[in-house]
This record gives structure tokens, C-alpha cells and sequence, in this order.
């Protein structure tokens, strides 16, 4: 998506916001599936919810900016709030796992 992006300063600096937070996730998500315990994956799955709503965040802004015509992005912000979706569920499932252990 980023090289896809028109040249203008703009689209290149909301468009590396765009890439450091979606990488951001990978990362996060990665660090989620080594969590040592579940109230560790719990916490660093809600660094990749952060990440994941910031990408998507980035991905609108590149819309409404004007900077690149709703149609050429639909996709990749479709599958972007996808993603955030199953990250968020991802975590309301484990946080119920933590809180039933603990009772």
C-alpha cells in the first residue's frame, strides 16, 4: 500500500505512519503468541489492538485527507478493521479465560 501511495509529502508522511504502526502489530502479535503466561498474552494482544486501531486510523486519515480516492484503499482498510475485529475478540476471549481462572 505505501508505495502505491501518490508522491506529495503528505501521502508519504501519513502513509509511514501507516507502515510503522501496521509493522508494529506484526511485531506485537508475534511477542503475543510467546506470552510465558495468559494475563501476558492478554496484555501485549492489547498492544496489537492499539496498533491494529492505529493503522486503521491511518488508513481513514489517507481518505478523508483527501490524499487517495476511497475505491484504491476500500480493500485494504476492509481488511485492516477485519484484522482489528479478530485481534479485539482475540483478547475479550483470553480476558475471560484470565478472569474465570481467577475466581
Amino acid at each position: 500500500m505505501f508505495r502505491s501511495l501518490p508522491r506529495p509529502e503528505k501521502a508519504r508522511i501519513i502513509g509511514r505512519q501507516a507502515l510503522r504502526s501496521a509493522t508494529s502489530v506484526a511485531a506485537n502479535y508475534r511477542a503475543a503468541c510467546r506470552a510465558r503466561s495468559k494475563s501476558e498474552f492478554v496484555a501485549k494482544m492489547g498492544l496489537v489492538v492499539e496498533e491494529a486501531d492505529e493503522t486503521v486510523f491511518w488508513i481513514e486519515l489517507l481518505v478523508e485527507s483527501g490524499t487517495v480516492r476511497p475505491e484504491q484503499i476500500n480493500l485494504v482498510l476492509k481488511e485492516a478493521n477485519e484484522l482489528l475485529a479478530i485481534f479485539a475478540a482475540s483478547q475479550r476471549t483470553a480476558k475471560l479465560a484470565v478472569s474465570s481462572m481467577n475466581q
